[in-house]
C-alpha cells in the first residue's frame, strides 16, 4: 500500500475545512520541480547580472580602446610629421655644405681630408623618410630609421660645426683677399648665355663664350663684384663700351656692352659700388652685360663667384 501524506486547507472566514492528500513520491516529483525551477530562476537571475556586468565592462573597454586609439593615430600623426622635420633638416644641413663649398671656391681653400662626403662621413645624404609608409605595418621599422637618422644628423652638425670653424679662421686670415674676390651678381636680371661652348647668335658657329650674359632693363646700375681698382674704361671690339676693374691676386673682372660708366681709370671701388649702366654697345641682341672673370689672365666661370 502506498503511503500518502495528508495536507489540510484551514479558512480563517469559517469555510469547511478541507483534506488533500498525496504520495510520497508525487511529492518529491514535485519538489523535485519546485527545486529545478528555483535553482533555474537563480541561474537566470545570475546570468542577468553577469550580462549586466559584462555590458558595463564592455562599454568601458570600448571607451578605453577608443581613448587609446585617438591617442595612437595622434602619436603616428606626431611620427610622420617628425620624419618631414627630419627631411627638411637634412635639406638645410645640404645647403649649408654647399655655401661651405661656394666659400671655399671663392676663399680658394681646399677642404681638409675627409670632408668631400656627405659632412665629413662620406657617403652620400641619407634618403628621405617616407612618411607616407603605412604605420600599421612599418611603425616599428619607421622609428628605427628615423633614429639611425637622427643619430646621423648629429654627427654632420658636429662635424659641419668643425668644417665652420676650420673654414672661419682661414678667412679670417685673409679678408683682403676675400674683400678683393667677385662674389656678387654685378647686375640684377637673368642670364641669357653661360659661360663655355655655344652657338653664335649671329654667325651660328660653335664659339667659346668667355663669360656670362645677364639680360635686363637699360641703365640697369651696374655693380662692381669685388673690391679694386678701375684699370680700364673704353671701347673692347663686340663688347663695345668695357670696364674693367683689377682686383689684385690675379683677379680681373670685365663688364661689356655698358651704356655709361659711372667711375673713371685709376678709381677705387668696393664690392657693391654703382660702376656702370646696362647698355646695347657693340655687338648685341638687346640690353645685357657681359660679365668676365679673369684669373691669372684665364677666363673663369663667373657663376662660381656668384654667391647671392
Amino acid at each position: 500500500m502506498r503511503r500518502k501524506i495528508s495536507f489540510c486547507l484551514v479558512c480563517n472566514y469559517g469555510a469547511p475545512v478541507r483534506q488533500f492528500a498525496a504520495s510520497v513520491a508525487a511529492i518529491r516529483i514535485l519538489g523535485f520541480f519546485c527545486l529545478v525551477g528555483l535553482l533555474g530562476i537563480v541561474y537566470i537571475g545570475y546570468d542577468y547580472v553577469s550580462l549586466k556586468q559584462t555590458s558595463f565592462h564592455t562599454h568601458r573597454l570600448r571607451s578605453t580602446i577608443a581613448v587609446q586609439t585617438e591617442e595612437i593615430d595622434s602619436q603616428r600623426k606626431h611620427i610622420q610629421k617628425f620624419g618631414k622635420e627630419i627631411n627638411a633638416l637634412k635639406l638645410k644641413l645640404a645647403g649649408l655644405k654647399e655655401s661651405e663649398k661656394k666659400l671655399r671656391a671663392v676663399a680658394n681653400i681646399e677642404p681638409s681630408e675627409g670632408q668631400e662626403g656627405f659632412f665629413g662621413m662620406g657617403g652620400s645624404l641619407p634618403e628621405d623618410i617616407d612618411t607616407k609608409v603605412d604605420l600599421t605595418e612599418k611603425h616599428n621599422s619607421l622609428l628605427r630609421e628615423m633614429h639611425e637618422q637622427v643619430e646621423q644628423l648629429h654627427a654632420a652638425i658636429d662635424t659641419q660645426t668643425e668644417d665652420f670653424s676650420s673654414l672661419l679662421q682661414n678667412l679670417q686670415g685673409q679678408q683682403n683677399l676675400i674683400a678683393s674676390t667677385p662674389a656678387i651678381r654685378p647686375t640684377d636680371g637673368w642670364i641669357t648665355s653661360k659661360f663655355g661652348f655655344r652657338k653664335s647668335p649671329f654667325t651660328g658657329n660653335r664659339e667659346f663664350h668667355k663669360g656670362v650674359d645677364i639680360a635686363t632693363r637699360k641703365k640697369t646700375p651696374i655693380l662692381a663684384a669685388a673690391d679694386g681698382v678701375v684699370a680700364y674704361v673704353g671701347n673692347k671690339g663686340y663688347m663695345g663700351k668695357t670696364i674693367v676693374i683689377d682686383h689684385g691676386y690675379g683677379m680681373v673682372t670685365r663688364y661689356g656692352h655698358i651704356d655709361k660708366a659711372l667711375k673713371k681709370r685709376g678709381d677705387k671701388v668696393k664690392r657693391g659700388d654703382k660702376i656702370a649702366l646696362v647698355g646695347t654697345s657693340g655687338r648685341t641682341t638687346g640690353p645685357h652685360v657681359h660679365y668676365e672673370v679673369l684669373l691669372n689672365g684665364i677666363p673663369v666661370n663667373p657663376q662660381k663667384y656668384m654667391l647671392n
